[in-house]
């Protein structure tokens, strides 16, 4: 299994395709929901589909080295543009749904990308305000749209459907299909194959460049480590492709597996999708495995006495086991334990996997951020193993992984074979190795900063344990030193105060100040719910935030989170913010990342508020 894995990550994305329409074309490859039925696409459907949107693309002028942006949410058209993208020998890019056009024009027009894919009016109607607006987008020759409702009365120049392209392709089969397949046989691993923006939490996103290489060995390290293959691994496709994480963990460990991908109709029906698909793998941000434990402690709350008495006395039985399990390793430490979380799984857990949809799960990952323990904690201890993975865009996803012999709570596990780490003096995380990527487009300047005698610098201040299991303390740029000399790194108290289901976002203040304080979100669902059950009276998220009795309740919290930590790590004073933070104000990358250094602008006066007087 382990010579195949390999042997495919040495091809390109396409070839790895072709492979597989060749060897198993008539199996399972795509499923999407369309009115309410699963439209079912096979691994032979799958390359036919990309080849003759690839002749489409040769006959509308795409060329080797050519770039092409996708604007939409994800669907099979999404993978049929990227590998198409690739079989030319281009590079595909995405370009996030919830990105203003203001966005999308500075990706379009710094990529020089000649083709852009969208999914609906919507996104075409932000690539057509780019292109009319500003310096406009030169370098631009044809908007595709997949789904045209809505778009009849569209007379726009170089403006086609997505099924017109096929139907080029089709019609210029003999003219251009040979050109294509030697494009497909002369690809290299080397190849740039796809193009990644950073989310941008400081100045513009920059293109990180990621070749097939970079992200077939990164997937095929997360394969072999935990022994995925097709009858192991499936997959509910619904984080933006356009970050690396999903397109690693959908489009490329599919290639390497012969999976199948699934894809949710919509992130708020991903719970939904989940009990339809029950899928064997599942990758979640850390924002996901919060909402999928407050769901469940919402629910539970909303049961009888008798089973709230239930579920409390299985979690205080399961917890002790799973700290266990986790020291060691991930198995169960002895007979006795095993049993006994049988009796826990029968009774309670069960029902509780089935519910969240992932009781079939053999795998499941959170990356993306820092995540609090105790979040990962509790889905051990409903018996679904979640390994914490690291990884940055410029190391193609992830370059350590937990996995079973390896799974310490709070850290992200090993480093994956083939890449070397060392720390820097100040212990920043170096990395060298295949799957670091070949430097940002267009931009010498800043892949000169990122590399220093050929080491990447991730950024991330990390310790790595003696048995080499990595654990992260914070973002370098975000460590924090108070007036008296003390470094804080904030992820560690933020991630703790929202393990509050009150608290939706924490930002901690403290940088040259003689104390900490906070900037707080409230989450507004369950703290709503909390509110009708206290007949207090609001209307909007501003109103229910300024209530006396909301502040004491985040008092409360953060109180509890207070005694967690030593004095000087105390959050002393805190506001809780009147609006929620938003991508379209700045305030939130697309991959719902604070702009700590944007939010603390926007919010100045609220911080003068907090350190005006003395503490």
């Amino acid at each position: 299994m382990r010579a195949d894995i390999e042997r495919l990550a040495g091809m390109t994305m396409p070839q790895v395709l072709k492979h597989h329409a060749e060897r198993q074309g008539e199996l399972l490859a795509l499923r999407a929901k369309e009115r309410g039925l699963w439209r079912r696409t096979t691994w032979k459907g799958y390359f036919d589909t990309a080849r003759r949107l690839a002749i489409g693309l040769y006959a509308l002028g795409f060329r080797p080295g050519d770039r092409l942006a996708v604007a939409s949410d994800d669907s099979p058209e999404w993978l049929y543009s990227d590998l198409a993208a690739q079989m030319i020998g281009g590079a595909c890019l995405g370009i996030y749904p919830t990105n203003p056009w203001p966005e999308l024009q500075y990706i379009v027009r710094h990529s020089r990308t000649r083709i852009v894919v969208c999914g609906d009016q919507e996104q075409t109607d932000k690539v057509l305000d780019a292109r009319r607006n500003g310096e406009g987008l030169p370098d631009l020759a044809t908007i595709v749209t997949v789904d045209m409702k809505g778009m009849r009365r569209y007379a726009e120049d170089g403006l086609m459907s997505f099924a017109d392209v096929l139907e080029l392709g089709a019609t210029k089969e003999a003219e251009f299909g040979p050109a294509v397949d030697a494009a497909i046989a002369a690809g290299k691993p080397d190849d740039v194959a796809i193009i990644v923006y950073t989310s941008g939490t400081t100045g513009m996103p920059k293109g990180a460049m990621l070749s097939h290489a970079n992200m077939l060995h990164s997937a095929a390290q997360v394969v072999s480590i935990h022994g995925l293959d097709r009858d192991s691994y499936s997959v509910l496709c619904y984080l933006p492709l356009c970050h690396v994480a999903e397109r690693s963990f959908s489009t490329v460990m599919q290639l390497l597996t012969g999976c199948v991908v699934s894809f949710a109709e919509s992130v708020d029906t991903v719970v939904v999708n989940l009990r339809e698909i029950a899928p064997k793998g599942f990758l979640g941000v850390p924002r996901i495995w919060e909402k999928m434990q407050q769901s469940v402690l919402y629910r539970v709350k909303d049961t009888t006495a008798f089973q709230r008495r239930v579920f409390e006395r299985c979690m205080a039985l399961g917890r002790p086991l799973a700290e266990r399990r986790l020291s060691n390793g991930g198995t169960f430490a002895s007979l006795s334990d095993r049993l006994l979380f049988t009796l826990l799984w029968l009774v309670c857990f069960r029902s509780l996997q089935h519910f969240l949809g992932i009781d079939r799960v053999r795998a499941a990952y959170c990356g993306g951020a820092t995540v609090s323990p105790e979040v990962l904690l509790f889905f051990w201890i409903l018996g679904v193993p979640v390994y914490q993975i690291y990884g940055m865009t410029e190391s193609a996803g992830v370059s350590h992984s937990q996995r079973p012999g390896a799974t310490d709570l709070g850290s992200s596990g090993l480093l994956i074979d083939g890449l070397e780490q060392k720390l820097g003096p100040d212990g920043e995380l170096l990395l060298k190795g295949p799957s670091v990527f070949r430097g940002y487009l267009f931009d010498e300047a800043a892949t000169a900063r990122a590399f220093s005698d050929g080491w990447l610098h991730t950024g991330d201040i990390v310790e790595i344990a003696a048995d080499g299991q990595l654990r992260v303390l914070d973002r370098k740029k975000d460590i924090l030193i108070t007036s008296g000399g003390k470094n804080i790194t904030p992820s560690l108290i933020e991630n703790a105060l929202k393990d509050s289901p009150y608290i939706r976002e924490a930002i901690l203040l403290g940088d040259g100040r003689n104390y900490l304080a906070a900037l707080i979100q409230i989450d507004l669902e369950t703290t709503g719910k909390w509110a009708q059950q206290q007949n207090i009276q609001y209307t909007t998220y501003r109103s229910l935030a300024q209530h006396e009795k909301v502040r004491d309740l985040v008092d409360q919290e953060i109180r509890r989170v207070n005694d967690r930590f030593a004095r000087v790590e105390n959050v002393r004073k805190f506001i809780i913010l009147a609006k929620e933070l938003d991508h379209d104000d700045g305030e939130l990358t697309a991959t719902m990342k604070v702009r700590r250094r944007i939010i603390e602008e926007k919010f100045k006066d609220e911080i003068a508020s907090i350190y005006g007087s003395a503490a």
